[in-house]
């Protein structure tokens, strides 16, 4: 095993997608660790204030090279990781070991015609939100007693897919912007590789978000984290699961809210099938009884997002991963 840094530069980030096109940024080997550094806020680092910005963010969004840019999505991604050995069919998990801002500052920005309320906020709107990293609070509004807790995560974690370009705004089976505020440190992800090396990227750091990401952006933050890549050869998962320190969780990815909510629980029902050894039809009870299902977001179209969190209190001794 092997520990890496992978430090955010011009070389090792892409901007707006995925591609399995894109050279690596990094080659490691299933189980070994890396420093990851991420940059958010692309599209806005000419309106923000000097403590936002660092030397290589600016590099970076002044002198990004051409092939670096994939798709049109907003999105600054460090990668993608080449983990020798990987191949289609496999799963890889990724264990995040730590997530924590590497700045104490954020933003939140309104986007026209984008959110869960485009026809009521039509105008553009653009937040710098300072961040108490010694109290892990934000305070939102300024100078009032609202006191956000700072709850770091990464917002994409994913894949390439055959695709030559994909847009990095839509989550999907190759996970992508799953926007997921309950991928904290200590939690894993599983994702279904479709490429030789997998060719993982990470970022979309947000310091909090609540379920439903509603004006389009969380607390927009450069983050920095420690994360293990592992390759799994023999689970059978078609579709992203997370295992959090408390909770097993399904995700659905759709055009509609009840077309996600079907895909999330069928996927619940899989995994119990698969790792809990129920019938299909006590698995669709069970998720009746002991499954709460969330609205992960409602803002990366053409798709919406619901999760499903399972209890591991009552799968003790059961399910192993």
């Amino acid at each position: 095993m092997t520990h890496y840094i992978l430090k955010a530069t011009k070389e090792t980030v892409h901007l707006g997608g995925f591609s399995h096109l894109l050279k690596p940024a990094l080659f490691v080997d299933s189980h070994d660790t890396i420093d990851v550094e991420t940059y958010t806020g692309y599209y806005v680092y000419d309106q923000a204030p000097p403590e936002f910005l660092t030397p290589e963010f600016i590099d970076i969004c002044q002198h990004l090279p051409p092939e670096r840019k994939v798709s049109t999505g907003p999105h600054l991604l460090t990668g993608p990781i080449y983990i020798r050995d990987a191949e289609p069919g496999d799963i890889l998990e990724v264990k995040l070991e730590s997530i924590y801002p590497r700045l104490p500052i954020g933003f939140n920005a309104i986007r026209p015609g984008w959110g869960a309320l485009p026809l009521e906020f039509k105008q553009p709107a653009l937040r710098f939100i300072d961040l108490d990293l010694e109290n892990n609070i934000a305070v939102f509004p300024p100078q009032t007693n609202i006191k956000i807790p700072l709850t770091p995560f990464f917002g994409i974690l994913g894949v390439a897919t055959p695709e030559v370009s994909r847009n990095s705004i839509p989550p999907g089976a190759y996970g992508g912007n799953i926007d997921n505020r309950q991928l904290q440190a200590g939690s894993r992800l599983f994702l279904p590789v479709y490429v030789p090396g997998a060719l993982f990227s990470i970022g979309d750091g947000h310091s909090a978000q609540g379920d439903g990401e509603v004006n389009v952006t969380a607390i927009e933050t450069s983050m920095n984290g420690r994360i293990k890549l592992i390759i799994h050869k023999n689970l059978d998962l078609k579709y992203p699961l997370a295992e959090t320190t408390t909770d097993f969780i399904s995700m659905g990815f759709a055009e509609t809210l009840d077309q996600a909510l079907e895909l999330a629980l069928k996927n619940m029902i899989n995994f119990l099938e698969n790792f809990a050894n129920l019938s299909p039809e006590d698995a669709y009870v069970l998720c009746s009884l002991a499954v709460n299902f969330h609205i992960t977001q409602v803002v990366n179209n053409p798709h919406k997002g619901v999760h499903g969190m399972l209890s591991k209190s009552i799968l003790s001794n059961i399910v192993r991963l």
